[in-house]
């Protein structure tokens, strides 16, 4: 769907309009949460020793019962940086779920090639580079990275998905726009605050461009009013620019870095209402086209179920 950059300004104004109370249930075969972690139990799956936080457990179970109240019936789970390069949890995971499921690995830069295909077949189809866990906002460092795991999953139709902030992003426009291999932008590319949203046009522009999937997912983790309205233009900006390049993850069970805290003591989780969560995106969207695309459609497509 083609869009003017005048037309997108528009959109930023609110030319939309479709309030939450009016949010209708998206509930399709094959709807997708895009971004969810397994958790312990920690007898068996190991943390690394120099994470940034402890969570609790999170199991299968507990993610299967979530999805069914929302209608999600498809899964991709993503290696939390807690683990480390050591995808086991994931794996797991992802063999309990089976056919209805897919990963995001994390590894290191010299993996084997034949590590590599032996994830493929469990069912991995990205790499995940996660830099802001760990408080790397360093553009070259990223850059360089995406370097390295581009040639890597190339032979694969892998993607890389990156966790970093916007203005990391905005750094890498370039690289971005020149990438033979799909990037995805974790959580809305995280605005900072307080010109985020202005600031967080490239990352629009890279969508128009299709040089990036967007997950509109999160929003609690930089949008500060408790309904996170304030998300709202950005999200239909963004999803009016590349509907086909949007994908929506719930983000649970919410895991969060509480500054001041002790990285080995457990910090809970987020105290996330995922059923708003959902009915708030599920209003940032038009029509049952939009929102076949965005849960079911790109999802199949990217991650190949």
């Amino acid at each position: 769907m083609a869009i003017t950059r005048r037309e997108l300004g528009s959109l930023a104004l609110g030319s939309f309009s479709l309030g939450v109370s009016e949010a209708k249930a998206a509930t399709f075969a094959g709807a997708t949460d895009c971004h969810v972690h397994i958790i312990g139990p920690s007898s068996k799956y190991p943390m690394v020793t120099n994470r940034p936080y402890t969570p609790p457990e999170a199991s299968v179970a507990a993610l299967k019962a979530m999805h069914a109240k929302l209608g999600i019936s498809r899964t991709v789970l993503v290696q939390p940086s807690f683990y480390g390069t050591d995808n086991s949890c994931m794996l797991d995971a992802l063999a309990q779920l089976g056919t209805s499921a897919r990963g995001v690995a994390v590894v290191a830069p010299n993996v084997s090639e034949q590590t590599l295909q032996d994830l493929d077949v469990k069912g991995v189809r990205g790499i995940r580079i996660n830099l802001e866990s760990a408080g790397n906002r360093d553009p070259k460092a990223a850059g360089a990275l995406l370097t390295t795991y581009a040639k890597k999953v190339a032979p694969l139709n892998w993607h890389i998905q990156i966790y970093t902030v916007e203005p990391v992003i905005a750094k890498l426009v370039q690289q971005i726009a020149d990438m033979t291999v799909p990037v995805v932008v974790d959580h809305f590319g995280m605005p900072v605050p307080p010109d985020g949203w202005k600031a967080a046009e490239v990352l629009v522009d890279l969508a128009h461009a299709r040089k990036v999937y967007v997950k509109l997912s999160a929003p609690y983790r930089f949008s500060k009013p408790s309904d996170y309205k304030d998300v709202t233009t950005f999200a239909r900006t963004l999803i009016y620019a590349a509907r086909d390049h949007m994908l929506w993850g719930s983000d649970w069970p919410h895991t969060q870095q509480i500054p001041g805290h002790p990285a080995g003591e457990i910090t809970p989780f987020s105290k996330i209402d995922d059923a708003a969560i959902f009915d708030l995106f599920n209003s940032w969207y038009p029509d049952e086209t939009t929102r076949k695309m965005i849960l079911v459609d790109n999802p199949a497509k990217l991650y190949r179920f």
